[in-house]
């Protein structure tokens, strides 16, 4: 099986403080895999050094296999990736969305309209497309940002926190979404997230981080037995990193985190 991402002592720095230390990393092609940990132990500084928003200090990334570095435009081309943060412009309505998105990656002018129709009804938005997004609900945004992140059918896609702020019923939905597609596409997926359930359900393979290092890797499965027969993913981490997984962070990052549920609430 071949590596959609893999890191080799991959590092940074901001002055003093070593965000992400040493980090090797390998994630198979067509996986789910989660990166886990609290606020500040360095996955959104990962994904961002994987996704080029960041140069590496140092050591080497390489992505859908192209280097993140040397390679970088070569690497935009190849991902998807939806943020924290809002990425849809709610002056504009869920198709002006994605036609902006189809712009952006460049896609044929005589092919934009089918492959946003495709989008929206494999998201489940053609009923929603000419709206304007500031009338969706969380789960409709987060969907529609899932479909322009796929438009382009990318070899990987990141997911940063992608159901952060949404209620137990929108995030079934997008855990049913995103399954579906990963399924149809064989897309490679690398998330972020809080969650322990998500994490448990979702992916094939996960790796704990803390302190900017990877503190365990395994399957859902690997890790939990590592602790006991009755044990869960929340115990494991408690384990590996001496804290619960909800604790943590600077208050600069949770006062983000709170303004982000907002804003997708």
């Amino acid at each position: 099986m071949t590596s959609a991402v893999e890191t080799i002592n991959l590092a940074k720095t901001f002055g003093t403080l070593t965000a992400v230390d040493a980090l090797n990393l390998t994630v198979q092609t067509g996986m789910i895999f989660g990166l886990l940990g609290p606020n500040g132990a360095g996955k959104t500084t990962t994904i961002r050094m994987l996704t080029t928003l960041l140069p590496p200090t140092s050591g080497t990334a390489i992505v859908a296999g192209y280097d993140v570095v040397h390679e970088a435009e070569q690497v935009r081309q190849s991902i998807g990736y939806v943020p924290q943060l809002l990425s849809t412009d709610g002056s504009l309505s869920g198709y002006e969305n994605l036609l902006a998105s189809a712009r952006l990656y460049h896609l044929p002018r005589g092919e934009r309209r089918d492959l946003i129709a495709s989008a929206l009804s494999d998201f489940g938005l053609s009923d929603a497309a000419n709206r304007l997004v500031r009338t969706y609900s969380g789960g409709m945004i987060r969907r529609l940002e899932m479909a322009a992140a796929m438009l382009h059918k990318p070899h990987v896609l990141f997911l940063d926190e992608p159901t952060l702020g949404l209620d137990p019923i929108a995030r079934e939905t997008l855990w049913d979404h995103l399954r579906e597609m990963q399924e149809s596409t064989n897309t490679t997926v690398l998330l972020t997230t809080h969650y322990m359930e998500e994490a448990d359900e979702l992916c094939d393979r996960i790796a704990i981080m803390h302190q900017g290092v990877i503190a365990g890797e395994g399957s859902p499965e690997e890790l939990k037995a590592t602790i006991g027969p009755d044990a869960t993913l929340g115990d494991v981490f408690t384990h590996l990193a001496g804290s619960k997984l909800e604790e943590g962070g600077t208050y600069g990052e949770v006062a983000r985190a709170r303004r982000t549920a907002r804003r997708v609430g």
